[in-house]
């Protein structure tokens, strides 16, 4: 996997994370459904967030730390055996401190209950074992009826469909890390063709195209130092924003490019600012939409326009 050169190569291109999240959703369609289920920050999204588009997810954040935390962890997973109308994910803590201050985790345990990508109900600390199967009943029979449900095969694809699949994603990986751009492009329009709504291709195709325009292997500078050293250069902020997003630091790229809008004398009619807007829309088909950071910058956005 190539690495953004120069001053600004701090961390490697996520493309490689695209392609994790992509063979953890695989895993998740293939295989049977498992009532209860340990995840990190790598399979957050495809195997929590993506599968509470089908039923609802109790995500339990939590610590071996706590007893507290390990008691409802043991209730949780107790009552979701032999079941398939709800989900519970344990996610540990300590593990993913980032990722639970961006969940806006500020006690262990916290859980939270999620329906198509979005939090719908949560709590903090443990509760008896009745009251918490009230709860959860209460979520099965509230939410569960207008999500997509498992199916009676529990989601799984066709297995010659996702192993090709698993070839094209494998050989655009290849491709990137020789440098071929157009050649990965077209191997994720290869799946796209095949499979229109195959999120993870177009996630991964959005991001090579990010790439290829940076082009961080051929730059001898930096262009976060340029353009903080030029904030009314709108150019250079749009790349700035690109070398942040492939540097796995999407909220100060949002953020540079709301300045942008804020920023354009023409107000938000104005070419920089939409520019800059057309740019953040791109840049959100990155990451999941129900990603914490690209919802709080939506809403800094519309906040910004109106």
């Amino acid at each position: 996997m190539a690495e953004l050169g120069g001053a600004f190569g701090a961390g490697a291109i996520d493309l490689g994370q695209l392609a994790e999240q992509a063979q953890a959703r695989r895993e998740m369609e293939t295989t049977p459904f498992a009532p209860f289920i340990t995840v990190t920050e790598a399979d957050l999204e495809s195997r929590v967030f993506q599968r509470s588009a089908q039923i609802p997810v109790v995500l339990v954040v939590g610590t071996s730390r706590s007893e507290e935390s390990e008691a409802l962890r043991e209730t949780l997973s107790t009552l979701a055996q032999g079941q398939r109308e709800f989900l519970v994910a344990y996610l540990d803590a300590d593990s993913s401190p980032q990722l639970v201050q961006l969940l806006g985790v500020r006690a262990l345990p916290t859980v939270l209950a999620l329906a198509a990508g979005r939090p719908v109900a949560s709590f903090e600390g443990n509760q008896p074992a009745a009251e918490l199967k009230q709860w959860v009943e209460a979520l099965v029979q509230n939410v569960g009826p207008q999500l997509e449900g498992l199916g009676e095969s529990g989601g799984e694809v066709e297995a010659d469909e996702e192993a090709a699949h698993g070839s094209s994603f494998a050989a655009a990986n290849a491709a990137l890390s020789a440098g071929d751009f157009d050649a990965a492009i077209a191997l994720y329009d290869d799946v796209l063709a095949a499979d229109p709504a195959n999120s993870e291709a177009k996630r991964a195709k959005a991001a090579v195209y990010v790439v290829k325009r940076l082009d961080p292997l051929n730059r001898d500078s930096d262009p976060i130092q340029e353009a903080d050293a030029a904030p009314q250069d709108a150019t250079k902020q749009l790349v700035a924003a690109d070398a942040e997003v492939l540097a796995q630091e999407p909220e100060r790229a949002f953020d540079r490019l709301l300045r942008v809008v804020q920023s354009d004398p023409a107000g938000p009619a104005g070419a920089a600012a939409s520019e800059a807007k057309e740019r953040l829309f791109e840049l959100f088909t990155l990451f999941d939409p129900a990603d914490p950071r690209v919802i709080q910058a939506r809403t800094k956005l519309a906040s910004a326009l109106f």
